[in-house]
Formats: structure tokens, sequence, C-alpha cells
């Protein structure tokens, strides 16, 4: 348990006192975010914040981590993402150089160092898929593979208000640490890293909640989204098929939002890789919330999926399968809703807004 604590306040306490000094070489190097018609944000702000929260991991990292081969694995595919993240942050990477780099990191985690999915047993009768031996190999390294870039990507897009990317890493983070505590064989190792992980996305989300000071830019964002992916097949290589879907519920923002984004861009004849202002945060915020209120909405549902994700591992099948089918209708139902909210009734909603205002220069005189 002390590990756990002090694993927490020591990554928490770096990324506090250096995610300043990061802010200001972030300046000095030119590595800023300027604002345009697609942004949120009116002024240019510093990014590459996520070197904070590296910091501040890297520390705790090596007092308190268990050094298995898959952690090793994990810590050195990551740090080529971060730097991948850098390099972008610095000088806008084409799309094709950072799949390149994040493939990498990829490589880098799942052959040498062996970090794959193993045995997933299917919820009807004792039939199960086993990827890890003969033939079956060759099939767990791509779809290794294609879970952590997938993941690392879907993180990276929701990262368009303040706060809201860290926050969401850091929901899912906590949950997953709470997952590998509650396990009937619980996992320290996993959550040990869990906790270091969690003290550091805390420790620059003070320095990134609304309003921001520095962002976390594509280092922090595709290095917290290759961790979350990682430590989620970590934390279920071996699992029952309704735990093997619970890294999805749990990173059930970023991914969502993701599959609605590609099917938006194709239905549109778009690139996928194009950005657009249709995410989640951007419909919040046509729907009348204020930044800061559009941010906690997503928070509200990160811990939803969370809290889910964590009845999931301790229900029955049957239950299991009912809460599946409840959550999925909930966010089909929510999505049509902030659709409707968002083409139909924007007029009522920014009338409401000018009363609001008008109401509140009134009392200001």
């Amino acid at each position: 348990m002390s590990s756990y604590v002090f694993g927490l306040l020591t990554s928490l306490l770096v990324a506090l006192l250096a995610t300043p000094y990061v802010k200001k070489f972030a300046v000095k190097i030119g590595a800023v975010d300027a604002p345009d018609q697609r942004k949120v944000h009116t002024r240019i702000m510093p990014r590459m914040g996520g070197l904070g929260i590296y910091l501040g991991y890297v520390v705790a990292f090596f007092l308190f981590v268990p050094p298995t081969k898959e952690m090793i694995g994990i810590f050195i595919g990551g740090s080529v993402i971060l730097i991948v993240g850098m390099l972008d942050d610095k000088y806008q990477l084409s799309p094709k150089l950072k799949m390149l780099g994040q493939l990498i990191g990829t490589i880098i985690v799942v052959i040498p160092f062996g970090l794959k999915i193993g045995v997933v047993n299917l919820p009807f009768g004792e039939a199960t898929i086993d990827f890890s031996s003969g033939w079956m190999i060759l099939l767990a390294i791509p779809i290794t593979m294609l879970w952590i870039v997938g993941v690392t990507n879907a993180v990276n897009l929701i990262d368009g208000l303040d706060g809201l990317s860290a926050g969401v890493s850091a929901i899912a983070t906590a949950t997953m640490a709470v997952m590998a505590l509650i396990k009937e064989q619980p996992d320290p190792v996993v959550a040990t890293y869990c906790f270091v992980l969690l003290g550091a996305i805390l420790g620059f989300l003070f320095f990134n909640f609304h309003p921001a000071r520095i962002f976390m830019g594509d280092t922090g964002s595709l290095f917290l989204g290759f961790n979350l992916a990682a430590l989620s097949i970590m934390g279920f290589k071996e699992a029952l098929f309704v735990s093997f879907i619970i890294p999805i519920v749990v990173l059930g923002v970023p991914l969502w939002d993701t599959f609605f984004a590609i099917v938006r861009r194709i239905v549109n004849k778009k690139p996928i890789s194009a950005p657009d202002k249709g995410h989640l945060h951007h419909c919040l915020l046509k729907m009348g919330l204020s930044h800061r209120a559009s941010v906690l909405v997503i928070y509200a549902i990160s811990i939803f999926f969370g809290t889910t994700a964590i009845v999931l591992t301790k229900a029955a099948l049957w239950i299991s399968i009912i809460i599946m089918a409840l959550l999925l209708f909930i966010i089909h139902m929510a999505t049509e809703i902030v659709g409707l909210v968002s083409r139909k009734h924007r007029p009522v909603i920014n009338t409401f807004r000018r009363i609001k205002l008008k109401y509140a220069g009134r009392r200001s005189h």
C-alpha cells in the first residue's frame, strides 16, 4: 500500500514542480499552439506539457515500479511515443510520420518485450481462444498492435478542451488501478504503475484545467493513450469474454468519440485524419454549455463508464450482458439527443444565454 501512496505523491509533486519549467521550455523553442477556426482557445498557448507528466512519471517509475519485462517494455515504448509527440508539437509532423513513430513504439513493447493478449474465455460453455501458443501468436501480435495504436490516437483526438484529455485519462487510470486491486488475484505491479501515472497526470492537470496555462500537446496525449492501451492489456491478458471488453468500457469516451468521428468523416467523404468540429466536446459547446461545464459533463460520463467497468468485473455473466446492453442503449440515446439539440435547438439555447448575460450585466450595475 505504501508504494501506491508514495508513488502517486512522488509523481504528483515532481509534475507540479516540473510543469512550469516545461512551459518556459516550450515557449523558448517555439512549441506553441496558435488559435484557428477549429480550435477553442483564443490566444497563443505553450504546448508540450506532456513532458511535465513524463518527468513526474519517470522519477516515480524508477523508484516504485517493479522492473518486470513488460513494464520495462511499456517504459521504453512510451518514451519513444513521447519523443514522437515532442517532435510533432515542435515541427508539426505529417500524419504518416506520426503513425510511423507510433508503430515503432508499439513494435518495441509487443515483440521484444512480449506484451500481447493471451487467452480469451468465451461466455458460453468452456470454449477459449488461446492467442498465446501456436500460429495464433501471429494473430495476437497484429490485434495487440491495432489496439495500442487505436487507443493512442483516440486519446489524442479528444484533446480539444482544457483539461479534457488529462482528466479522462486520469479517470481511466484510476479505474484500472481499482480493477487491478479487486481481481481474484490482485496485480500489484499494474496497480503501482497506475498510481504512478495517475499522480503525474493530476500534477499536470493543476496547470491544464480551464483556464489552462499550458497544453499537453501530442507529447502528452500520445504518451497517455499509449500507456492506457498497454495497461488495459496488462490487466486483462487472460480474462473472461466480458472482462475482455472491459478496457473498451473503461476507455469508452475516447473510443466512441473516435468511432463516430471516423463514421462522420466517411459519410462526409473526408479523409479520416482530417480535423473537424463534430467531436463530443464541440457538440456540448454548441448546446450552450460553457468550456468548464462541457469538460465536467465528459468527466461525469467517463466516471460512469469506469464505474460500469468495475461492476462488470464482479457481476454474473447474465447481469453483465444486461448492463452492456443498457450501456449501449444509453450511448445511442445520448448521441441522438446531443445531435438533435445541437442541430435543432441552438437558437433557443442562445436566447437563454443572452437573457442570462443581460441579467448578469444588470446585476453588475
